[in-house]
């Protein structure tokens, strides 16, 4: 999958019509009712700051509107920190 990672209402929006599957009390899954894909995920609780993370699935999108984004790359095996950028973006992965 290819996420987008961001705050809810802030730089991640999301519309239409999901089903949430929620698993425990930190994060609801969303899932398209027609084909069963998962669409995003968002946490339940606000932070401290009063912020909801989610993400996005981006391959449920049209290509062209997020072609020239970067994509970024995370170490959550080893360094838990984010990996330098190669200079590829979506574009590259995608078509």
């Amino acid at each position: 999958m290819l996420w987008a990672y961001g705050y809810d209402g802030e730089d991640i929006h999301v519309s239409g019509v999901t089903k949430a599957y929620v698993r425990g009390s930190a994060l609801g899954f969303h899932f398209c009712p027609e084909c069963g894909c998962v669409a995003h995920w968002r946490s339940l609780q606000p932070n401290e700051g009063g912020r909801r993370r989610m993400a996005v699935n981006l391959r449920l999108t049209e290509p062209e509107p997020i072609a020239h984004l970067p994509i970024d790359h995370f170490d959550g095996f080893d360094k838990w920190e984010d990996l330098p950028r190669d200079g590829r973006c979506i574009r590259d992965l995608w078509f």
